[in-house]
């Protein structure tokens, strides 16, 4: 009898771990204008993505024009949980021309606006910004993004928001192309608030295979997708992520999944890039 006890016992404690050890399935979201909030709602996206000289950058945006658009971001049906396109190209964070104190004042406006946004996260791809010029040391340009990131992270702890270095493939950039080379930088940096953005379409461009998300365990935050020929929306040409978004949940990610492509039409691919990606993400994460 005592033996059933504990046999029973031994069942169930194994169920209830196994229970416990289920990943939660990534929500979906995309990168779309504010405008487009009611049509995202449509299609089934449950976050959106704006990007950073629209909404939050005092290059393009008054601060009385910023506080007008609050009211748009706080009626959202569509809510706003991140940025892109962080550091203008001409602020450059590697190279001989550096300049550090200007590139630090326009991260503290922008990551100050994005807390009074409710932002919680930005991705820092920036790839003219830390393009290394030609004939620089790629060391010494390492070692400069490095610093810098860290003077940055610093800020952004300052107003709770999370960076995340997003890898470029190198017909875009010419520095930190590879998952395996972010995810380098992110650990030398070692911030809390300076994490890492899975790019699964600049990972199929520089034909990095899933095995290169092993390790990001407590280090990849985000995730971004299309499908690689022409950056096309999920559906189009029919790439299948399930390697990639499988490697992710082996890694315990439960981060975002996010679109970022080349629409032609948002009105008709919306919906069939959301189901698709929404079957793919079910079938990794199952």
């Amino acid at each position: 009898m005592l033996k059933i006890y504990i046999l029973s016992l031994m069942v169930l404690t194994g169920l209830t771990s196994q229970a416990q050890m289920k990943i939660a399935i990534p929500e979906i979201g995309v990168v779309q204008e504010l405008e487009n909030d009611s049509l995202l709602v449509e299609c089934g996206f449950r976050y959106l993505v704006e990007s950073t000289p629209k909404i939050l950058s005092p290059r393009n945006v008054s601060d009385q024009d910023f506080q007008d658009q609050l009211q748009t971001i706080k009626n959202l049906q569509t809510p706003l949980y991140a940025c892109n396109l962080f550091i203008p190209g001409d602020l450059k964070a590697v190279g001989p021309n550096v300049d550090e104190k200007a590139v630090l004042d326009f991260v503290e406006i922008v990551l100050r606006r994005a807390q009074a946004a409710g932002l919680t996260l930005i991705t820092w791809g920036s790839g003219g910004s830390r393009r290394v010029p030609e004939g620089f040391s790629r060391i010494k340009a390492k070692q400069q993004f490095i610093e810098l990131a860290r003077k940055v992270a610093e800020i952004a702890e300052r107003y709770n928001i999370i960076l995340a270095l997003e890898n470029l493939n190198s017909t875009e950039c010419n520095f930190i192309n590879t998952l395996k080379e972010a995810l380098a930088v992110v650990k030398s940096v070692d911030h809390k608030n300076f994490r890492l953005c899975v790019d699964i379409y600049h990972m199929l461009k520089e034909e990095e295979s899933p095995d290169a998300i092993a390790g990001t365990k407590g280090y990849a935050v985000y995730c971004e997708l299309a499908e690689k020929e022409g950056r096309t929306p999920p559906g189009v040409k029919g790439d299948d992520f399930i390697p990639y978004l499988t490697a992710l949940k082996k890694e315990g990610y439960q981060g975002k999944i996010v679109i970022e492509c080349r629409w032609k039409d948002l009105s008709t691919q919306g919906k069939m890039a959301f189901q698709t990606i929404r079957r793919q993400v079910e079938l990794a994460y199952q």
